[in-house]
């Protein structure tokens, strides 16, 4: 599924772009470009270096074919005044060769001089380069500064930054239950106001106003009827004899007295 692997590959460099832009540190980035920019220019130094030792090398050969190309000279014309005609013509043959080699050489050398010469201006050109943007590095980094403390100091201002956004989620829950305190203080001063704390809590033995009236007029209905009881007993003569006090006893009844009979006419 050649959609969906571009969506996932898609999906995935954004997420790792976005993971990079919040991770990358603009000083950073901006450090690691001039150090980048340092070797290439000490690279380009070394190149210089490079090519003036190569030049210096054949500069040196040189100066030895023309000592040698002097020296074969003189010997073909010695050897010729010596009536050795084959020893100058072998001398001056390899003074030609020596001398097809110094015009080699004399070339070779002019181009590494020009080389050197372009890699000069490059130096220069990349130097000038460099310390334009180290200045501008600067800059940049003292803007970056001053604009990450302008942030810091404006969110602490405001109040957007996570800490405060912290310190204002805890202070208004201790606002909160401030107010659910001062609401329940209200609401107990209230009821206690009310005389709702004065009456007996349901339960336990307790009772409550229907179960006291209830109580009260079913123990006057009580003494309603004993009263009615005792007007009953005292209206017959069968009332009770009084109490007696405590630790006494009842005295003995003497012997009933015989009624006298009645007189005879």
């Amino acid at each position: 599924m050649p959609g969906l692997t571009g969506r996932a590959s898609t999906v995935v460099k954004a997420k790792i772009s976005k993971m990079l832009d919040r991770a990358e540190d603009p000083a950073e980035t901006l450090e690691y470009s001039y150090q980048k920019q340092i070797e290439q220019l000490q690279q380009v130094k070394q190149g210089i270096a490079d090519v003036v030792t190569a030049k210096k090398r054949l500069q040196l050969q040189e100066e030895k074919n023309q000592a040698n190309i002097v020296k074969l000279d003189t010997q073909a014309r010695q050897a010729l005044a010596a009536g050795r005609e084959d020893l100058a013509r072998t001398a001056l043959e390899r003074k030609n060769v020596a001398q097809t080699e110094l015009q080699s050489l004399d070339k070779q050398i002019q181009e590494l001089e020009q080389q050197q010469q372009q890699m000069v201006e490059s130096e220069a050109r990349l130097r000038t380069k460099v310390e334009q943007f180290r200045t501008q590095k600067e800059v940049i980094k003292a803007q970056y500064s001053a604009a990450e403390a302008q942030v810091r100091i404006s969110a602490a201002a405001t109040g957007v930054g996570d800490e405060m956004a912290d310190v204002g989620l805890a202070m208004q829950r201790a606002m909160d239950k401030t107010e659910q305190m001062k609401a329940r203080a209200s609401a107990v001063q209230e009821l206690d106001e009310a005389g709702t704390f004065d009456q007996p809590l349901l339960g336990g033995g307790g009772e409550d106003d229907l179960d006291r009236q209830l109580r009260e007029l079913s123990s006057g209905s009580e003494v309603d009827s004993e009263m009615a009881k005792l007007k009953a007993e005292i209206g017959s003569g069968d009332a009770p004899a009084a109490a007696l006090p405590a630790g006494e006893e009842a005295p003995v009844d003497a012997e009933p007295v015989a009624e006298a009979e009645p007189e005879q006419s």
